[in-house]
């Protein structure tokens, strides 16, 4: 269930960029404080990675992230680095030791890979529904009005519909 639910995140977005040339996709929006769907979408790859980087070794820190611009202002490339996620996603659960190290302190504490897949599934919900936002400034693109809405919701507003 969690591996489909991200299977389909990713999919929605990679149909999001799809519709957008190199240009939107780089294009700085206002309301996000001049971020760019790019570098959301970046942001929401690279999480991704750093999970799958520290799977086999056991250890998870997400500050290690590489900043590859090229996945922020190519959406073919972008969309090539969610197939290689979607790829790469394991089915088996361990223990994970997330890292955060700062001047002050380092701190490991434990975790397990399904409890860190589905904190990328929540972080990449939340960053979508910030996309969206950046994509209301463009005509012709369609996106399904569940596009960046937790899975609680949407299932919270269908009990209330009914």
């Amino acid at each position: 269930m969690l591996l489909k639910s991200i299977q389909n995140s990713l999919d929605e977005l990679i149909y999001l960029l799809d519709q957008l040339s190199d240009k939107e996709y780089s294009k700085s929006c206002i309301a996000l404080s001049n971020a760019t769907i790019g570098e959301h979408t970046r942001h929401i790859i690279e999480m991704f990675q750093c999970l799958e980087n520290g799977y086999d070794c056991g250890v998870l820190n997400y500050d290690n992230r590489e900043r590859n611009t090229k996945i922020q202002t190519q959406t073919a490339f972008a969309k090539q680095s969610i197939i290689e996620i979607k790829s790469k996603l394991k089915s088996e659960n361990k223990i994970i030791y997330l890292e955060h190290k700062s001047e002050e302190s380092a701190l490991s504490i434990q975790s397990t890979y399904y409890r860190e897949l589905l904190y990328n599934l929540e972080h990449c919900i939340h960053h979508q529904a910030l996309i969206k936002v950046a994509v209301l400034q463009f005509e012709n693109i369609l996106i399904d009005e569940n596009f960046g809405v937790a899975r609680s919701t949407i299932e919270y507003r269908k009990q209330c519909a009914q």
